[in-house]
Formats: C-alpha cells, structure tokens, sequence
C-alpha cells in the first residue's frame, strides 16, 4: 500500500483563477461541481432500484473579496439588454508541497446572480458569484 507524504496533502492558499484571460487576484475559494440526473430503470428479479444516467447539472460558485465591481461591469449591461454573458473560467490549484498542480478550464459558463449591494459596517466585503456551465476541460492533474 502506497502511502503520501502529509505535506502533499493541497493546501487551497495556492488557488489561482482566470475568467476569460483576466486574473482573479481577490479570489478566495471555488467550488464546481457535477451533479447527474438519473431516471430510475424497472427491471424484473431484482429488488434493487437501477438508474440510467440521463443529464447532468454543472454548477459553481466563486467566492471573492470585494476589492473591484468586476462582476457588476462584466454582466450590467448585457442583463439590461437582455443577453447572456458567457465566458471561460479556469482554475487552478498549484500547492509546491504537492506532486503536481491541477488545472480545469470550464466553458460556457453563465452566472446566476448578481449582487449590486450588500455590505455591511465594521465587515469585510465578499461576494459568492453562482455560476454555471456547460461542459469542462481537465488541462493538469495529479498522478
């Protein structure tokens, strides 16, 4: 049995994340996920239930401090127009401890949300920008 070094273990301080080919240095956490859609399939001598997958959900969300109004010049106009900004968003996870960096490119990427106000005395500014998007590309992973 193969064991690993508790230093390899990825420490999240490394994260990086581009939207499209603009860095995003106040970027905190980030979290993309898929989940399937299953229909339940009968069969016959089995009292087990069967599932087929038949779609699947990608959502994300991106957290940041508040340092810019990014978000409110990046979607603002195309939402009063009545269109969708879709963009690419890729992140990054490159601890030096680690044994290799991962790195996944998310395309078609739209947001569900967008807060034009929200903070509050003595507290700092954050943001959780909800997205989603349509298909995922691996670019790096860790052997």
């Amino acid at each position: 049995m193969q064991r690993y070094r508790p230093e390899q273990q990825i420490n999240g301080t490394f994260g990086e994340l581009w939207i499209d080919d603009t860095y995003m240095a106040e970027v905190t956490a980030v979290e993309a996920k898929v989940t399937l859609e299953q229909t339940e399939v009968n069969q016959t001598r089995t009292l087990a239930k069967g599932y087929k997958t038949t779609g699947m959900d990608c959502k994300g969300t991106i957290k940041v401090n508040k340092v810019t109004s990014y978000f409110i010049n990046l979607l603002s106009d195309n939402l009063k127009a009545g269109k969708t900004t879709v963009c690419t968003i890729t992140s990054k996870l490159d601890d030096p401890d680690s044994t290799g960096s991962e790195r996944i490119k998310f395309t078609g990427c739209t947001f569900s949300e967008l807060s034009l106000a929200n903070w509050e005395a003595k507290k700092l500014g954050e943001e959780s920008i909800p997205f989603s998007f349509t298909g995922w590309e691996v670019l790096d992973s860790i052997s």
